[in-house]
């Protein structure tokens, strides 16, 4: 028996009601996915402005678990068996916000910037060595690199994207970093960071991993599976690299990067357990991008989750461990399908996103590399679904039917060619440097 499904004024809907379908496009709303359980009444006020009605499935139904706190803005939810905080803040203001164009084609700027990120894990990898060998640092080079990642992010913000999606590198510490960094620059971009910060951003992202060369390999490959001691240890690595920095004299920004990127919006972070805007805007948007890469790319005794799936994640912990409207903007500067992501489409096609827009995030251009039976084309086409779709009926259109997991066999973007309306251009030259 299927859930039963009722449909409901905006006005009359509660705290703990699962909704499952609005009286309009989802792409149309704030709201980044299809379906999301009422956790306040600011979710009921988002949606009084944008519906007259929707439909909540019935069965879905939960027992409200907030109770408010004496000044309004602290609630506190149950969690599986556990309470949470939830913390509200006033919304987001950036000084003198910088609106980015896109100034290059994505094949131009995969093509300029197809050796950055090893240039970066070169940096990197010396950076680590002198640590290791306890000798300061040198992080000119990083500055460097981080600068010419900003320049690309501001220019396309998906060239970086997809060369980090689809490129591989054996050392998971290195490639998480360098992942975080380029989550964490698009979303700065999108939040209207002028370059100076970003510049703090990528680089405090990428030196806030470095304290991890003084660890025990062991702790790195089961950090979620480590005793209380080895915990305690395990998070010894957020001082460390707030130590190596403040002796390299890192700027302020940087270091507050490297000491908040553990902390969580409602305090149940690390080292120091603060909360609120107590935690620096950069330093959320580096905690908020490396959680999406945990996600999406874990270690190797972990499954990849979905970008979808990773996203409804994030919507779920709104106020609880991430603010609410970096969230929002972070799912708006991403897409529910990032570049990068490998996709199955409503006719069975199968391909690889290429990039997206913001009023039209569950339509994106999609790389089609195989045709309806899952087999192999021999050249890969691009699909614009927006356009695609556009004047089609409902019934005609051409969707995303779910997003498969990162390694699926036969889906290797650097196997093809595009050919679309772009001049044909060869991904193996983008990522071979």
């Amino acid at each position: 028996m299927g859930v039963a499904q009722q449909k409901v004024a905006v006005h009359d809907l509660e705290v703990g009601m699962f909704v499952s379908t609005l009286d309009r496009p989802w792409h149309q709303t704030p709201f980044p996915i299809q379906g999301f359980h009422i956790r306040s009444e600011s979710d009921i006020r988002d949606l009084v402005r944008h519906c007259k009605w929707v439909i909540v499935d019935v069965e879905e139904k939960r027992e409200s678990a907030a109770v408010r706190g004496s000044s309004g803005s602290a609630l506190r939810h149950r969690r599986g068996q556990q309470d949470v905080d939830v913390v509200q803040l006033p919304p987001l203001r950036v000084r003198e916000p910088v609106t980015y164009h896109v100034t290059a084609t994505l094949r131009k700027e995969a093509r300029s910037s197809g050796r950055l990120l090893k240039d970066a894990e070169a940096a990197i990898t010396k950076t680590c060595e002198a640590i290791r060998e306890g000798h300061q640092p040198d992080l000119r080079p990083v500055a460097e690199v981080v600068r010419k990642m900003v320049g690309s992010v501001a220019r396309n913000p998906d060239a970086l994207l997809w060369l980090s999606r689809i490129r591989q590198h054996d050392d998971y510490t290195y490639q998480h970093g360098l992942n975080s960094a380029v989550w964490a620059l698009v979303c700065g971009r999108e939040l209207g960071l002028n370059e100076g910060l970003l510049n703090h951003l990528g680089f405090g992202v990428l030196m806030s991993q470095v304290g991890k060369t003084l660890l025990p390999a062991s702790l790195l490959r089961n950090e979620y599976c480590l005793s209380s001691d080895e915990l305690e240890q395990f998070r010894g690595y957020v001082e460390e690299s707030v130590r190596i920095l403040e002796q390299c004299n890192a700027s302020r920004a940087v270091i507050g990067v490297a000491r908040y990127h553990r902390e969580r919006h409602n305090g149940s972070g690390f080292p120091r357990g603060v909360k609120g805007d107590k935690i620096p805007l950069l330093a959320k948007v580096a905690g908020l991008a490396e959680y999406y890469e945990s996600l999406i790319a874990p270690r190797e005794s972990g499954l990849p989750m979905p970008p979808a799936d990773a996203v409804r994640q994030l919507f779920k912990l709104r106020n609880i461990e991430f603010q609410e409207d970096l969230v929002e903007i972070f799912i708006q500067a991403i897409g529910i399908y990032p570049t990068g992501s490998l996709v199955e489409l409503s006719d069975g096609q199968r391909g690889v996103v290429l990039s997206h827009v913001a009023e039209r995030r569950l339509w994106p251009r999609v790389m089609v590399m195989t045709d309806r039976n899952q087999q192999p084309l021999k050249s890969a086409r691009v699909i614009d679904l927006a356009r695609y779709n556009e004047n089609r009926a409902a019934s005609e259109t051409l969707t995303i039917a779910g997003c498969l997991p990162h390694g699926t066999e036969g889906l290797n973007p650097a196997h093809f060619d595009v050919t679309g309306t772009e001049s044909r251009w060869q991904l193996k030259r983008l990522i071979g440097g």
